[in-house]
């Protein structure tokens, strides 16, 4: 397989920088080879064959490293690549990293080893972008559902439509080409494959929100008066210590966030400064307050939190009031000081524990009712915005055969289809669209 990403050699740090067991330096390109010839103990290194060995600098032993080379084109870019597996620790790392820049490798930019798997016809786009998920997955079920992109399931069946389209534009093509040797294709033929691939893109489509929600996540934000028992709340539904929780009212002045894992969506759990209006408050705390009032406003799900024991103050209603329109979960807190109930709201304990399994039940309904379905495809926005464009340029040519237009013109709606659909495996792809793509990966994959 010929290179046509370019022939200079790349090199990048290919897991977190930091102190652990191990980390892995990777080298791409046409110098591969001949630069770990330079600084590795062994010379000649065959494919497929795993070297112990140490790294050399000016001739003197810097640590002992594990070595696996790849031959092009079976690697993961499709050109020479060496993987160094040296200590972990930063600056081993990083001075093994230095003596492959200064032997003929350049840095990586961003993505570059999967770009070049790409460019090279290893991967198409859409099992690129798959990696890109699984690098930033949250959550157990969204990795493997990336991780079927990986593999080819989108790509497979977004080939298959775009074969599908191929030959019906072939087909008309052909007609207006040759008219005296090809017949024209009968109308009821195109209209029926136009609507049997407007219908299995349709079917890709209706996974879109479900795919935004287990890639993005959910919000869910803890709203309320100050003192009312959110931080401890907060602290409740992660188990853990988290958020400073004191009898001072104010306390919580900045966003503190976390995420959990709710049946494979990524819940992000927010707590927020408690709401009041007050002159006496302090700039700090004013701050805290309006940062509170806009994450309520972007929230998927609200927990909004009263003092059962207070009972449900003019300041409680006018917070209330302006969530009514959000998806929330009235909580009505600290129950163990009062006899009082609210049959409207979760009346919760977090000192006796005291209905905080129902308000988690409470939560993960409401996690689970944001329209989201059994996930068979995962898309991202691009994908999904290729597919649209896909499908709007079907259903005019689909018109326009029910109109038994000219099949020329019909041809032209065809292949703007063809051309929007291989955007989604990159069949057809612009350079700023590309760029786009992989300056969301890390250096080194």
């Amino acid at each position: 397989m010929k290179n046509v990403y370019g022939t200079d050699t790349i090199a990048a740090i290919a897991t977190p920088v930091g102190n652990g067991g191990v980390s892995i330096i990777r080298i791409s390109g046409e110098k591969s080879f001949e630069i770990i010839d330079k600084i590795f103990t062994s010379q000649n290194l065959v494919a497929g064959q795993i070297y112990i060995g140490r790294i050399l600098e000016n001739g003197e032993k810097l640590d002992e490293v594990i070595i696996l080379p790849f031959k092009s084109p079976k690697s993961y870019t499709g050109e020479d690549i060496i993987e160094i597996q040296c200590h972990g620790g930063v600056n081993i790392t990083k001075k093994i990293l230095d003596i492959v820049i200064k032997e003929g490798a350049r840095y990586a930019e961003k993505g570059e080893f999967t770009k070049r798997a790409f460019l090279n016809g290893k991967i198409d786009l859409s099992q690129a972008e798959a990696v890109l998920d699984l690098i930033h997955a949250r959550t157990e079920k969204f990795a493997a559902e990336s991780a079927k992109n990986l593999f080819g399931k989108l790509s497979t069946e977004v080939g298959k439509i775009r074969q599908q389209i191929m030959e019906l534009l072939s087909r008309i093509i052909a007609e207006v080409d040759f008219p005296e040797d090809v017949v024209e294709p009968e109308y009821d033929y195109i209209i029926k494959t136009l609507e049997d691939i407007i219908e299995k893109i349709n079917y890709i489509l209706s996974f879109s929100n479900s795919s935004n929600v287990f890639r993005q996540g959910i919000k869910i934000v803890l709203a309320g008066r100050p003192n009312v028992g959110k931080s401890s709340l907060f602290n409740a539904l992660l188990n853990l210590e988290r958020a400073i929780v004191t009898d001072i009212a104010g306390t919580t002045r900045d966003v503190i966030q976390e995420t959990l894992d709710i049946d494979g969506i990524a819940a992000t759990i927010i707590d927020t400064a408690g709401i009041r209006d007050c002159e006496n408050i302090n700039k700090v705390e004013a701050i805290g307050i309006d940062y509170s009032k806009k994450y309520v406003q972007e929230a998927d799900v609200v927990l909004f939190l009263y003092d059962l024991n207070d009972g449900f103050t003019s300041e409680d209603k006018e917070i209330f009031e302006s969530i009514e329109n959000k998806n929330y979960i009235k909580v009505a807190a600290k129950s163990d000081l009062t006899e009082k109930r609210d049959n409207e709201a979760v009346c919760i304990s977090l000192k006796t524990g005291e209905n905080l399994d129902i308000l988690k039940s409470k939560i993960k309904d409401a996690v689970m009712s944001q329209n989201l379905t059994e996930i068979e495809f995962i898309t991202n926005q691009r994908q999904q915005k290729c597919l649209e464009e896909t499908k709007n340029s079907l259903i005019n040519a689909l018109i326009a055969a029910q109109n038994n237009e000219i099949q020329d013109l019909i041809s032209i709606d065809i292949k703007s289809a063809l051309m929007y659909v291989s955007e989604v495996s990159g069949e057809v792809i612009t350079d700023d669209i590309l760029t786009n793509i992989f300056d969301n990966f890390c250096i080194g994959k």
